[in-house]
């Protein structure tokens, strides 16, 4: 009988898991933005104005330093992706390797349309419908709202002795969550800017590009410098093997800063996880629930740290 509840509720689980994704999204966000929240009320603004005035400073974010760049970027990213298989052939032939073409175009064609497809069914199932996107907006608005009198609701569900462990455990997730998406963002927008500046300086075109290629990939841990590096040692090496060089000393510079500098003061807060667990967490994730469940298996595998923590040492 046990073991047939265990299968229900996890093919129900598994069937829910868009609902669910969208609902630990919200969590996620309602942790980064609580920090600033109380800081807020502690000024003495009113709640709803505290919460607002967030979300509020991230528009006004994205309206100014994100929308601008994007018809260059757009014009950027297309001639990249268009002149790659001739880089990647000519990258080849440098190396002494022959490839054809016309397959490359053929098979970067395919991806492409490959990866329009996925990206389409991944923004429309969790990010891309307008009702998906106002929902989490919403769901994290409200929990940011009611964060205190939702952690006294859920704690009141355990026995009164369990419950001040239960409010402390929540915090620590709260914390944890909140500052890896915190760390994230930031870590995302030095490691863009960096490559930005330093690929410039030695004269790479499509800088800018590959920039956020590096800064969007680091949300990938432990793979994604390595992923971020390879096409801009491609387009580098058809044009000069020197270039290809520095290109591989500014991105080992970038991550030797980005690893004994930068992550100790952003992500001090957050899980540190062995790289291996980094790994098999995303291939896990990205199984189940493909691009998202890749994305957000490390702040699961974080929470669930917390909760096995809390349950092996309660007295802490």
């Amino acid at each position: 009988m046990l073991a047939l509840f265990l299968i229900v509720c996890g093919w129900f689980i598994f069937e829910l898991r868009g609902i669910i994704v969208s609902i630990f999204l919200s969590y996620i966000i309602m942790a980064a933005l609580l920090p600033f929240v109380e800081y807020l009320q502690a000024k003495k603004f009113n709640k709803i104005l505290s919460v607002f005035i967030p979300y509020i400073f991230i528009l006004i974010a994205i309206f100014l330093l994100v929308i601008p760049l994007v018809p260059f970027f757009a014009e950027q990213i297309h001639s990249l992706f268009t002149g790659f298989p001739q880089y990647l052939n000519k990258s080849a032939n440098v190396i002494g390797f022959q490839l054809d073409p016309r397959q490359l175009q053929a098979y970067f064609a395919s991806f492409a349309n490959s990866l329009s497809q996925n990206a389409l069914s991944f923004t429309g199932k969790i990010f891309g419908s307008v009702f998906t996107t106002v929902t989490v907006i919403v769901v994290s608005f409200y929990l940011l709202m009611y964060s205190e009198d939702f952690k006294q609701w859920f704690a009141s569900m355990f026995q009164e002795s369990d419950r001040t462990r239960v409010r402390l455990t929540m915090q620590r997730v709260n914390d944890k969550l909140g500052a890896w998406l915190r760390g994230q963002v930031l870590l995302s927008f030095f490691i863009g800017l960096m490559s930005w500046i330093g690929l410039m300086l030695i004269g790479m075109p499509f800088a800018l590009p590959l920039a956020l290629i590096a800064g969007l990939l680091e949300v990938v841990p432990t793979l994604g410098p390595i992923l971020s590096a390879i096409p801009a040692v491609i387009v580098a090496l058809t044009i000069s093997p020197t270039l290809a060089l520095g290109v591989v000393v500014l991105y080992i510079l970038i991550q030797l800063t980005e690893n004994h500098v930068i992550v100790p003061k952003l992500m001090q807060k957050a899980v540190g996880l062995n790289p291996v667990v980094v790994i098999l967490g995303i291939m896990i994730g990205a199984n189940l629930m493909g691009i998202p469940g890749a994305l957000l298996s490390i702040p699961f595998i974080s929470f669930m740290m917390v909760l096995f923590e809390s349950i092996e040492k309660p007295t802490e």
